[in-house]
């Protein structure tokens, strides 16, 4: 997990999939978001909090991981507002955030560790708060990249829709993304079955400029379709889910 940290940071800031989606969420943060003065954002699972700093643009944001190393990264870029933390037991209160963040984070997660980490997120949001979920999606897309991010599954938009809704939440807006590189990553991950699975940190890799460029240029006319329309496939799903005003949860 830390050479895929350290590999995600080093991608992170110009890698075209990270652009992408930061297109796809950008949208519905600010939807979160509106009407709000200076909103709490929590990132759950943050990495080297690089998502944090981008989230601050929009309120107030933390972020926590477990991991010690992407910790370390993140605080030797200057992020401070980063705490170590198990997203199955956060030390938060509850009902104190306005937005709460789960980027591709509990497809790594056991069953049982799932759903205490979707409880988490509905206890720690206040209520009629917002989680934005991104999660890996359709199961034989599974590839290199699933071993060096311990994949432990991929959704489905059904899946995903239910194991929210069982946390108690109502779910808004659900979409795949990545439509637009759909066909050649499908074929990139067959044959990748095919010789074999590997730990392999290539799909990180920032290509050459201008082939990052035009891929980056293609996810971002993606996204703008996206926020009028639900796209039917891709290799990611978004979530937006809310709590709802009144519950008999925590």
């Amino acid at each position: 997990m830390e050479r895929l940290l350290r590999a995600t940071a080093e991608a992170e800031a110009r890698h075209f999939w990270f652009r992408g989606f930061r297109a796809f969420v950008g949208p519905l943060i600010r939807f979160a978001t509106a009407g709000r003065a200076v909103p709490l954002i929590l990132d759950c699972g943050c990495g080297t909090g690089a998502n944090v700093e981008w989230l601050s643009a929009y309120g107030r944001a933390y972020g926590f991981d477990l991991s010690e190393a992407g910790l370390r990264i993140g605080r030797g870029a200057g992020r401070r507002r980063l705490a170590r933390a198990s997203v199955t037991a956060a030390p938060f209160p509850c009902s104190t955030f306005d937005v709460i963040t789960s980027f591709d984070v509990l497809y790594s997660l056991e069953d049982e560790a799932e759903r205490r980490a979707i409880a988490e997120m509905f206890r720690m949001l206040k209520p009629g708060g917002c989680a934005i979920v991104n999660v890996a999606a359709m199961p034989f897309l599974r590839g290199d990249h699933s071993v060096m991010s311990q994949e432990v599954r991929r959704y489905t938009r059904t899946e995903l829709r239910n194991h929210l809704e069982a946390g108690g939440f109502k779910i808004e807006r659900i979409t795949y993304t990545n439509a637009t590189l759909f066909a050649p990553l499908a074929v990139v991950r067959y044959l990748q079955r095919r010789r074999g699975l590997r730990d392999d940190t290539r799909e990180i890799t920032v290509p050459p400029a201008p082939v990052n460029a035009a891929l980056a240029s293609a996810l971002r006319l993606e996204a703008a379709w996206i926020r009028h329309f639900d796209a039917p496939f891709g290799s990611s799903l978004l979530c937006l889910a809310r709590k709802p005003i009144t519950s008999d949860r925590t």
